[in-house]
């Protein structure tokens, strides 16, 4: 019985809440989410030794700036755009040598209107501006009846499965000649990741961090692959409103060319390597 009316008063918090939004014409949230990446460090090994502790941590700090980062999401009732937070970012980030190169491969600015069904991605590439165009397709959410909470947001459980739009950029793998023929082989099989999310109903938009979304309450935190987002604070109605602009800037391409276009840049800097030519982008002057 206790449980019942447990559901019951969530239930008509959530409606209330629900109701409370929708009433404003002006509403506007701004959620702030901590990202954070972990890589297979052991691609790193030297001559198949096992790498030092102090290598490790080498190794970490050098990727640092790159695998943890602050982001913020700026959303309404159809659109959102999604930002990483420069008060925050480290001066790594920018600027010439393994910085700059990493930095490349930073997602930019992502919008979503999803009224419109569309996705758009203000992308810079070693210097040459995109804007990755896409039209918005939901994943097929698997809505869960765990629950959890996530400071004073309860949040719901919701799984899925996604083909990865990611390119790693680490060196390739050592090995014979059947593990390259192997991973040569496995270079245009679609990579799947598993997706978790938690959602609050308690603010009743269908927005989330990145190109999440589709589900009914914000997504306070998402899990795919090597990847955890998790919101750390959200101010609803903030005094100071931001204008959520859609990118318009760029050489228009679909995810999958953005993918293709990266994937040769970085081809054609492991062989500029393998010649012995560790500079970025390759031996010669653009």
């Amino acid at each position: 019985m206790k449980n019942n009316n447990t559901t019951i008063f969530t239930l008509i918090l959530v409606l209330l809440v629900s109701v409370s939004l929708h009433a404003q014409q002006d509403f506007q949230g701004k959620a702030y989410y901590f990202s954070k990446t972990t890589m297979d460090l052991s691609r790193f090994n030297r001559g198949g030794e096992q790498m030092t502790e102090q290598r490790k941590k080498e190794l970490e700090t050098r990727f640092k700036s790159m695998l943890e980062k602050t982001y913020v999401l700026t959303f309404n009732k159809e659109e959102s755009i999604f930002v990483e937070d420069e008060k925050l970012s480290s001066p790594v980030n920018s600027g010439r040598g393994f910085g700059g190169f990493a930095s490349s491969f930073a997602p930019g600015p992502q919008y979503k209107n999803v009224k419109e069904k569309l996705y758009l991605q203000d992308q810079e590439f070693f210097g040459k501006q995109f804007l990755i165009k896409e039209d918005m397709e939901p994943l097929e959410w698997v809505m869960g009846k765990e629950t959890k909470q996530i400071g004073q947001y309860l949040c719901f459980k919701a799984t899925a499965k996604k083909v990865s739009n990611e390119v790693g950029f680490g060196p390739p793998r050592r090995g014979n000649d059947d593990d390259k023929e192997g991973d040569e082989a496995k270079k245009d099989e679609p990579k799947i990741v598993e997706v978790t999310a938690w959602y609050t109903p308690q603010i009743p938009v269908s927005q989330g961090p990145a190109d999440y979304w589709g589900l009914p309450g914000l997504i306070l935190e998402v899990t795919a692959g090597n990847t955890v987002m998790l919101c750390s604070k959200i101010v609803i109605n903030p005094e100071e409103k931001t204008e959520i602009k859609a990118p318009k800037k760029g050489s228009v391409v679909t995810q999958a060319e953005y993918k293709e276009i990266v994937t040769k840049k970085m081809e054609e800097f492991r062989a500029n390597r393998g010649r012995g030519n560790g500079r970025p982008g390759g031996g010669r002057g653009r």
